[in-house]
């Protein structure tokens, strides 16, 4: 058994209700835990925001873990079986918010790191870079402690994430990258007035549904090397109008693409605009667009890291991981300016949910695929 036990200190983490932007003393308690094990450790607040970047070791290559210590909300608390926060074994398995998503990764990986430590293996740095604004908007978190130690000259090397990407059973996935996403905000000014007049108002539904049209109507593309085809979805449509003989003064919408290599958030933020233009053609109103890119498409091309990984899922649990792209978007989008980066963790069902679960050995599982992943990166690139 590992000098840190993974369990305890999982349960640790979930007893400190780190709701984003709260953190409620969680990353005190990793902190603590780190500096124990002879780590640097650096707090980088950002707004209200905790961060952390804690270095054992000066030498190349740097070995980074990533992940958050913030969870979302509990949601309804009485339909949960135990209390979201109490961290309870029941029959094998640890409930509570961020079981999976992701304080037990974390956990994981520090033990790991606690063992690699104790033996010498270290052949260069371990790192860690944790933030409590991965679950919120995410401006004040990971994004800015990359920018900031890139502005300072700070080398990460390669970089695993801790995010649940095991989907039916651990390690059987694997993410190596991750499509990018684009929130679009759509406003239709027009000009109010009475149905039965209509010469005398503008309206701007009409308008909306023509630009949802045309935006719907195009393929994106068929897919892309490794991703799945990008998808745009229309996530709401507004026009709040309380009765039936009014025409609205305003109609707006909102919607989400995810999308793949093929494009670039900037292309299709222009693309939504110029179609927004085009509508707008002869409207004596106006069509607001508001985009706002959340992360750009990346993929870490196979090679030598990326088999380092997959060898270690393999020598613990016996399976060859699908190496994937699929699912939302993660830190994995800041950290892969600095570094390759490649996600590992838990299975990821329950995550979100009503009792959030992880059986505990699982979580003693990844410990150990963290445990055989750090022996063979320094052993690869060490020596590199």
């Amino acid at each position: 058994m590992s000098a840190l036990d993974p369990i305890v200190l999982t349960q640790d983490l979930i007893r400190r209700p780190s709701v984003t932007p709260a953190d409620a003393g969680a990353m005190d308690v990793l902190e603590a835990t780190l500096r124990s094990l002879g780590f640097s450790c650096r707090r980088m607040r950002f707004g209200e925001i905790e961060n952390l970047y804690a270095r054992y070791g000066t030498a190349r290559p740097n070995l980074c873990f990533a992940g958050h210590t913030d969870v979302v909300p509990v949601g309804d608390a009485a339909a949960w079986s135990r209390d979201a926060f109490a961290a309870e074994i029941v029959d094998g398995v640890l409930i509570g918010r961020g079981a999976v998503d992701m304080k037990s990764a974390v956990a994981a990986f520090a033990a790991a790191a606690a063992d690699a430590v104790n033996t010498g293996a270290v052949k260069g740095s371990l790192s860690f870079l944790i933030t409590g604004d991965e679950e919120g908007v995410a401006t004040h978190g990971t994004k800015m402690v990359v920018e900031a130690l890139m502005a300072e000259g700070e080398v990460i090397d390669h970089c695993i994430v801790g995010e649940p990407t095991s989907a039916e059973a651990f390690g059987d996935m694997v993410k190596i990258g991750r499509r990018g996403s684009i929130n679009v905000q759509i406003r239709v000014e027009g000009v109010q007035g009475h149905v039965a007049y209509p010469h005398r108002a503008a309206n701007p539904v009409p308008v909306l549904i023509e630009l949802l049209h045309r935006l719907q109507g195009r393929v994106l593309d068929e897919g892309y090397t490794d991703f799945q085809p990008s998808n745009l979805e229309v996530t709401t449509i507004d026009v709040g109008n309380p009765t039936t003989n009014l025409i609205p003064a305003a109609a707006s919408a909102r919607l989400n693409i995810r999308f793949n290599p093929a494009h670039t958030g900037a292309e299709l933020a222009a693309w939504i605009e110029g179609e927004a233009e085009a509508v707008a053609q002869g409207f004596p109103g106006k069509v607001v667009v508001t985009p706002a890119i959340s992360g750009e498409a990346f993929l870490t091309r196979q090679g030598p890291f990326t088999e380092l990984v997959s060898a270690a899922v393999r020598d613990v649990a016996g399976r060859e991981p699908e190496l994937s792209t699929s699912g939302g978007t993660s830190d994995a989008r800041f950290i892969r300016a600095m570094c390759p980066v490649v996600e590992l963790g838990l299975v990821g069902k329950t995550m979100h949910s009503v009792d959030e679960r992880a059986p505990l050995a699982e979580i003693r599982q990844l410990q150990a695929v963290y445990a055989r992943l750090i022996e063979r990166y320094f052993a690869t690139f060490a020596t590199a």
